[in-house]
């Protein structure tokens, strides 16, 4: 008898042990997955989580980030519209109870010998693409002071093409400053977009800043470069500039920063079977009354013929608060697409997977739904007794659906849809 207890004893504690959580075996593998990317020196995250005892002090804040779905950062309402985004970042549900349940049972280290083996990160000067045909990067090093609030300088930039070429795929690598950059996004800025002026950096560069035009591609920590599909490109025209959009933060140290943005092209010549168009759907009037938590605006766009709409970006300012894209269907009846929360230190590009972009009639209008908060609620409203209207400076608001999609000939689309109907649909992702 006093054996078998022994037995019943020692298998309860294993039950118990192997029932507990801990950060080597449970916890640290979800951060080497999906939070070290950001998260490790070196990089503009305000902590390192890649060891036990870097991590244990956050644990708390850790739990209140990701129950709260702020982080990673990822926006999208999980129970409207698509679900599958090729570029999906956020934890699962299962992967946030186990965070939760770390934290609640008291952080517990657990056994070293679990913890997996360091994850081992790309190099960030790598070019995922492939070599580019062109190379752009600015002409000067921007230098962010060592100290000063967050800063967002728009930055044009000639690249001397003199011919109309087709884009294969695009990449943005941050070539010096990779610790004061939150993020980096380029636009087209074609000949006859708008006027320039020019602006100094740093009080002594003299460079041209204007408008964001189009957008092109989006650098962000662990976002590698975007190559599209088979048999379409972006079309790139003769004189076009590129406009870099930088977020910027002081380190504690002056910190000169610069970018290279890499093309690579399709022969020339060579014109790809679907044409990619990036355009925002938005508006141009905007009125934030002091203490207003929940302005709404609307916007519309027709399409002329069958679309794939292949990504969905809301941008606002300050005061942004969230955003929505909804289909209207020719015979009347409508479809919200999608839905994401708006943070300004995030400007998040959702890319529809393969499977799952939606494939829209001619006929279509594209309603973009925006709201935004100009009340004392909102963290980043710098004054909510101002009235608030539209403008490009950051204090003034913006509220805009920036879409890519492709046309498609009506035979293609048929085709698309019948293939995509055979298959089983899926109405929610497993995150």
């Amino acid at each position: 008898m006093r054996l078998g207890s022994v037995v019943i004893a020692v298998t309860i504690a294993a039950a118990a042990a192997q029932a507990q959580v801990t950060f080597t075996r449970d916890v640290a593998p979800i951060l080497q997955e999906r939070c070290q990317i950001c998260h490790r020196a070196g990089t503009f995250a305000p902590m390192s989580l890649v060891t036990y005892e870097q991590t244990r002090p956050w644990a708390r804040s850790i739990k209140q980030k990701v129950v709260a779905r702020e982080m990673p950062p990822w926006f999208i309402d999980k129970n409207v519209g698509v679900q599958h985004f090729s570029n999906d970042v956020s934890l699962t549900d299962q992967e946030i109870a186990t965070i939760v349940k770390w934290v609640d049972s008291g952080a517990p280290e657990g056994n070293k010998a679990d913890m997996p083996p360091p994850r081992q990160f790309p190099d960030g000067q790598a070019w995922q693409i492939g070599k580019p045909d062109l190379i752009v990067t600015l002409p000067k090093d921007v230098v962010v002071k060592a100290k000063g609030p967050d800063w967002w300088p728009d930055i044009l930039v000639d690249p001397g093409l003199t011919e109309d070429r087709y884009i294969q795929a695009v990449q943005i690598i941050p070539t010096k400053g990779n610790a004061v950059i939150h993020h980096i996004r380029t636009s087209i800025v074609e000949p006859a977009a708008g006027t320039r002026h020019s602006g100094q950096l740093d009080g002594n560069v003299a460079l041209e800043v204007g408008e964001q035009g189009v957008f092109l591609n989006e650098y962000a920590i662990g976002k590698g470069g975007d190559v599209f599909r088979e048999g379409s490109g972006r079309l790139i025209k003769a004189g076009t500039k590129i406009n870099f959009q930088f977020h910027l933060h002081s380190s504690g140290a002056e910190t000169p920063a610069n970018v290279s943005l890499g093309l690579k092209l399709y022969p020339k010549g060579y014109v790809p079977k679907h044409a990619i168009t990036s355009l925002t759907v938005g508006v141009n009037e905007i009125d934030l009354r002091p203490h207003e938590a929940n302005v709404r605006s609307d916007a519309y766009m027709p399409l002329i013929k069958p679309a794939r709409l292949l990504s969905f970006q809301p941008h606002m300012h300050n005061r942004g608060k969230a955003e929505c894209l909804e289909a209207i269907y020719p015979n009347g009846k409508t479809e919200m697409l999608s839905c994401a929360r708006f943070l300004f230190n995030w400007h998040l590009n959702y890319v529809y997977d393969e499977n799952a972009a939606p494939l829209l009639p001619a006929g279509t209008i594209l309603h973009s739904i925006m709201w935004h908060d100009n009340s004392a609620q909102n963290k980043f409203n710098p004054d909510p007794d101002a009235q608030i209207t539209w403008g490009e400076r950051t204090i003034d608001e913006m509220g805009s659906a920036w879409l890519s999609y492709y046309y498609m000939s009506d035979e293609d689309f048929k085709r698309e849809t019948e293939a995509r109907k055979a298959k089983p649909r899926t109405l929610t992702s497993a995150r």
